[in-house]
């Protein structure tokens, strides 16, 4: 045990050793040594372009411009930079002075970013970023223009986040398009942008995001906290960010939620969420996250709140149905037959005659076979996908049934169970666990196999908790107030307050029962002037 204690102590002093910048990494005066700094620095690379050439002023003086092939605008280089130092420069008749670079920022370079810069590692950040680097003999500092290449994809609806009458812009992998698409969202001049780099490798830029007078304070002081102890040397995509900073890493429920619709992120900063922004990435993660988000869909908010309320209340049950059925299904032909109406019995009984596995074997390999051929099927290409999804379910299913192998009542179960678990998409990875677990529990012990499943699972819920927030609240601790968009969906004009437990800071969206009713000035204003005073005639008649 010492030995081993000892070698984790070793390991742990080792991985701690990580590079760090110099402490000294700053520009000198000589144009050459800064290049040098520079190549040290990026090494050979190919699409590491340096472009040296002659500023004439009062006097030749001797400039380069850094920038990386491919991540910045060659026609922004061109206008903006070359062609304005080497061709117009020389006209200049105004006094240069002893500050070169200020001059040169605020009379030479039309760009629209410019900054000075007088360390190393940030002018290769910013080269990295997309950004052009000026250097000048004499200085010892650098000027950042910004330059970078706007080019990607356009805004399209995500595919896992898709609406009948909701908006169909989608957030995409450049940063600065995502938070353009939010600000089209929300106006208000208090939405904040925080922007920091994680990744020692990556150098991935993250932007915090909140409406300063709706988030809490504290929350948002913690996701700044959680983010900043990151240590790692890459981040690629916002679900890195997600595991680093979860709440509960071990549990399949996530506590950081997740969104690709421009609205989506919108409604929940103004409920007084935090987002987190990720460069090359189309999805932002929101927190805090509580369970009740998987079932609520932005058509929710599109259509009349009488058929939300049902359809919402189809994917509750939905959700159940997605991982109770299996389970029920084995305990009740393995353990509680007496539970089946005879009937039923008795037509199952002749279905399940001669098939050699037991009860849960077949329900937990056929739910196996099924999650096969679902990953087959989105991993290919989506034509064949789709054909190899359709066929082998068809063709293996039938196949089995035939051969004696599973009864049919499995299949139909298992066909059923997959097909709920696609309504709630975001809980389809917990669904295959809770799903998988609790049928084995149903095949060892019965009902109350299932009864200690769900109890365990509802215990684990109870205890989960999104950057302070109660993860099954407003349900778990109840409050009725915020029941107005859980257990049914309010009219829009009657959700008068946020919910208290994430926007308890400025709880009022409106007065309550702020609506617009008809006025009674405008009642049969377009109405001939002879219907007009038989209406009136009628009415008086009814008041007599």
């Amino acid at each position: 045990m010492i030995r081993f204690l000892l070698r984790k102590l070793r390991l742990a002093r080792h991985y701690k050793e990580i590079p760090t910048p110099l402490a000294d990494d700053s520009l000198q005066k000589n144009i050459e040594k800064n290049i040098a700094l520079f190549r040290a620095e990026l090494g050979e690379s190919p699409d590491i372009v340096i472009r040296r050439f002659t500023l004439k002023l009062k006097k030749e003086i001797k400039a380069a411009i850094i920038f990386v092939e491919g991540l910045m605008d060659q026609q922004v280089v061109y206008d903006c930079i070359l062609r304005p130092l080497m061709l117009e420069a020389k006209k200049e008749t105004r006094p240069v002075g002893p500050d070169l670079l200020g001059f040169i920022q605020e009379n030479l370079i039309p760009a629209a970013g410019l900054e000075q810069e007088n360390r190393l590692s940030p002018l290769v950040a910013a080269l990295l970023g997309g950004d052009t680097v000026l250097l000048l003999e004499g200085q010892a500092a650098a000027l950042i223009i910004n330059t970078k290449n706007r080019e990607n994809r356009a805004s399209e609806e995500p595919d896992t986040e898709v609406t009948i009458l909701g908006p169909r812009d989608g957030f995409t992998e450049d940063l600065r398009t995502n938070t353009a698409l939010l600000r089209r969202k929300i106006g208000d001049p208090r939405l904040v942008f925080e922007q920091m780099m994680i990744g020692r490798r990556t150098r991935t830029i993250v932007a915090i995001a909140y409406v300063q007078g709706i988030a809490n304070e504290k929350v948002v002081e913690e996701v700044r906290a959680r983010l900043k102890r990151i240590n790692t040397d890459m981040i690629l995509d916002a679900n890195y960010l997600r595991e680093f900073i979860a709440d509960a890493p071990f549990s399949p429920f996530p506590t950081v939620g997740f969104t690709e619709r421009p609205d989506v992120a919108a409604a929940r900063l103004l409920e007084g969420r935090v987002a987190v922004f990720t460069d090359t990435t189309p999805v932002v993660n929101t927190m805090p996250a509580l369970f009740i988000e998987a079932f609520q869909n932005p058509d929710d908010y599109n259509t009349h709140f009488l058929y939300a309320t049902f359809i919402r209340w189809l994917r509750y049950l939905a959700f159940l149905i997605s991982f109770l059925l299996p389970a029920l299904f084995v305990a009740l032909t393995t353990y509680h037959q007496e539970l089946i109406p005879t009937p039923l019995l008795i037509s199952m009984a002749a279905a399940v005659e001669g098939t050699p596995f037991p009860m849960v074997i077949e329900v937990v390999a056929m739910g196996a076979i099924f999650e096969i051929i679902r990953e087959a099927g989105v991993r290919l290409a989506r034509p064949i996908g789709q054909t190899i999804s359709i066929v082998g379910a068809l063709v293996i299913g039938e196949a089995v049934v035939s051969a004696g192998l599973v009864a049919a009542p499995t299949v139909i179960v298992v066909a059923l169970t997959a097909i709920t678990s696609f309504v709630v998409p975001t809980q389809q990875e917990i669904g295959i666990i809770l799903r998988l677990s609790l049928a084995v529990l149903a095949g060892i012990l019965g009902a109350y196999g299932i009864i200690l499943g769900l109890l365990f699972t509802l215990s684990h819920l109870a205890s989960l908790r999104s950057f302070g927030v109660p993860y099954l609240s407003p349900v778990i601790p109840l409050n009725i107030g915020d029941l107005k968009d859980v257990a049914v969906r309010v009219p829009l004009w009657a959700m008068w307050t946020r919910p208290r437990v994430i926007g308890w800071h400025e709880p009022r969206r409106q007065n309550f029962g702020e609506s617009a009713p008809p006025s009674s000035a405008v009642e049969g204003a377009d109405l001939p002037a002879s219907r007009k005073s038989k209406g009136n005639k009628e009415r008086e008649n009814l008041k007599k």
